[in-house]
């Protein structure tokens, strides 16, 4: 470059630079400059022209001092650089505005933020929203064909020619719209169900990317287009959500079917073995009978079969009837948090077991097994009762809850007035036995 055949070929869109100017170390040009045209050569062989202008003006100079004209060619090299350093140091500085809004990414954040998800489009179920997606398709593809997907100037010139200018920014508009379709392709297939406000910001970023490099041609993504990929973002978080929730309900309600039929299966066996038994007991007492005796205690035994037989068809014919269990689980949950369910099982405890099966690390304590009638409805007040400390504020068929048994033996007090058996203690047994095993490093909280 420091040849003196050589001259510096600003492109279009870069400021002129001073006469005989030359890069210093480490010079870069500044970001907000135009890219070069592909092939675009920075340094040319001076042409005769240029050199008989040089000789010119070193001729006008000559009757200069020669420490002047140096301090004058320094100068404007020095303003140069320091115009290119300025425009450097302001991107460093957005680079670092960009990093300290990197939570704006930041996924988990985002969730965490937000809240509650919110439907932006709400439809009934996922099959609407498919239909939905595959109309805004069919306008995304359209708008494509029709080339106002990207707006650009029709007067850019290049070498002089229209022509030439039209079918440069007709191939960079290609190239930017295909940049553009890519990234919102990549925020769609990484969406997950929630972080859509993460997909919008990184599509919104693209866009004034494809604007700030499109600045000499006029050249950015059209607004129309922009709303309805911003829609297609929307409409697939929606429906992913949508297919999050009704898998959520089609597991419950498998599992509602599967207890509601080991229940049943429970019950009629029960029914089978009862009536079993009172045969025998009809039997003895009959033989008896015919013998011309008594038994008082058989006759007591088939009353209290008779009770239980009536309490097992009422079992039977009323599905709100059940039990409401209180139970905790310490060494998987922590201090504070208990689960209020209800199962209409012939035996509660074969439920809490199942419970405190593979899923977590130690069985449940039971604080309370309450027999109801209506036990549908009195779990349903207990889970509006501690509403607002539900552990699983998005997912309500989740029955954990930030209170302690105490509190839960108050709030049922208050609803049903009397309880026969309520235990406030958590045994934890095999977790108690287990933390002595620990590694004290990972010991949290009192022993």
């Amino acid at each position: 470059m420091n040849d003196s055949a050589l001259v510096f070929n600003p492109p279009p869109g870069w400021p002129e630079p001073p006469a005989n100017w030359i890069p210093p170390k480490g010079w870069e040009p500044d970001p907000t400059w135009p890219a070069p045209p592909d092939g675009w050569q920075l340094w040319i062989p001076r042409s005769n022209q240029d050199q008989e202008k040089e000789v010119k003006a070193q001729l006008s100079c000559a009757e200069e001092s020669s420490e002047v004209q140096a301090t004058n060619v320094d100068e404007a090299s020095r303003v140069y650089f320091l115009t290119a350093e300025n425009a450097a140091l302001k991107a460093q500085l957005k680079a670092f505005q960009t990093l300290d809004d990197s939570n704006t990414f930041n996924d988990e954040w985002i969730l965490q933020e937000s809240g509650i998800y919110r439907y932006h489009h709400p439809l009934e179920n996922a099959a609407a929203y498919q239909g939905r997606l595959q109309e805004l398709s069919a306008q995304i593809a359209e708008i494509v064909k029709s080339g106002r997907a990207i707006e650009k100037s029709e007067t850019f010139t290049f070498d002089n020619s229209l022509a030439k200018g039209r079918k440069m920014t007709n191939d960079l508009a290609k190239l930017m719209l295909r940049a553009y379709n890519a990234e919102a392709d990549n925020s769609i297939r990484a969406l997950r169900a929630g972080n859509v406000l993460a997909a919008k910001k990184r599509m919104e970023r693209s866009r004034e990317a494809i604007a700030k490099y499109g600045n000499l041609m006029q050249m950015h993504i059209s607004d129309a287009f922009h709303m309805l990929r911003l829609q297609e973002v929307e409409l697939t978080a929606d429906f992913l959500m949508k297919k999050q929730e009704e898998k959520e309900a089609a597991r419950e309600e498998r599992e509602r079917l599967r207890e509601e039929r080991k229940v049943a299966a429970e019950l009629a066996a029960e029914r089978q073995r009862l009536d079993k038994e009172r045969n025998h007991i009809l039997n003895a007492l009959a033989a008896l009978r015919a013998c011309g005796g008594q038994d008082i205690e058989l006759e007591n035994k088939l009353a209290q079969i008779d009770e239980v037989i009536q309490h097992n068809d009422y079992r039977i014919a009323n599905i709100r009837a059940g039990y409401v269990y209180v139970i905790s689980n310490r060494g998987a949950f922590g201090e504070g948090v208990v689960k209020i369910g209800l199962t209409r099982r012939l035996e509660p405890r074969d439920r809490v077991t199942e419970l405190g099966g593979a899923s977590v690390p130690f069985r449940f304590d039971i604080h309370a097994l309450f027999f109801s009638e209506d036990a549908v409805s009195l779990e349903a007040n207990l889970h509006t009762h501690f509403t607002s400390k539900r552990v699983n504020m998005v997912n309500e068929r989740k029955e954990f809850f930030f209170a302690s048994p105490a509190e839960v033996r108050e709030a049922l007090l208050s609803k049903v007035g009397n309880l026969l058996e309520f235990t406030e203690n958590s045994e934890s047994v095999e977790f108690l036995q287990s933390r002595h095993y620990w590694p004290e490093s990972l010991v949290v909280g009192p022993s």
